[in-house]
């Protein structure tokens, strides 16, 4: 009787996990957006920071253009997530690391990012 008791706890936790990881993305742009800023600053995933000036962040560097008004000069989301990826197949020269490519990044926290910097 234990075990199927457990068994049935289990099932609803993993039931209500997936229905998590399927409402995540649902939560709206906002909540999409403060993540993408969180992994975007962070030193050990997106560090976007150590090249680019973003108007609110601390310490930004200047090697990379400033990430300003990036609908305008991305109006094709998909292609600001591209660069993302892997910057190197525009600009076989870049310095950019290709964070999917050398899996730095994950595709959601790709999306995550690409939301956020779009949204600049």
């Amino acid at each position: 009787m234990l075990r199927s008791t457990t068994g049935a706890i289990v099932g609803i936790i993993l039931a209500a996990l997936g229905t998590l990881a399927v409402a995540v993305p649902a939560l709206g742009d906002e909540a999409a957006t403060v993540t993408g800023k969180d992994l975007a600053f962070d030193r050990k995933k997106g560090n976007c920071l150590a090249c680019h000036m973003i108007d609110d962040g601390e310490l930004a560097g200047n090697v990379g253009p400033p990430l300003l008004a990036m609908k305008t000069r991305y109006p094709d989301r998909a292609a600001l997530r591209a660069q993302i990826w892997d910057a190197s197949v525009a600009n076989p020269r870049t310095t950019m690391p290709p964070f999917g490519r050398h899996g730095i990044l994950s595709d959601d926290e790709i999306d995550l990012i690409t939301g956020y910097i779009h949204s600049l």
